[in-house]
């Protein structure tokens, strides 16, 4: 088991929730419409520095992230306006309601 953690531009929300379902992964927290800085410069929903973005945390088993990156790398690199997504895999040591692979 690992801690998937997934940024993105807030308008690409239900295509990035369609790669999840289409991986099998239904149980995922969305944190909708932060703010943040990344390569395209300061996303703070104002004026002055316009936009969002997504963060989805995600408990995906060890068998179910090969695939799931896979995607993620084909939706992120299928338009040069998607090249802000990231995603990183993080170890799950303990947890309470989890069970670990």
């Amino acid at each position: 088991m690992k801690l998937v953690h997934i940024t993105f531009r807030f308008e690409y929300t239900d295509r990035i929730d369609k790669i999840l379902d289409e991986n099998g992964i239904t149980d995922y927290v969305n944190y909708p419409m932060v703010q943040g800085s990344g390569q395209d410069g300061k996303h703070m929903g104002s004026k002055v520095y316009p936009g969002n973005f997504t963060v989805v945390q995600a408990l995906v088993d060890d068998k179910k992230i090969p695939p799931l990156l896979d995607n993620l790398e084909a939706f992120r690199t299928e338009k040069p306006a998607r090249r802000h997504l990231r995603a990183v895999v993080m170890p799950v040591e303990t947890g309470l309601g989890i069970e670990s692979s």
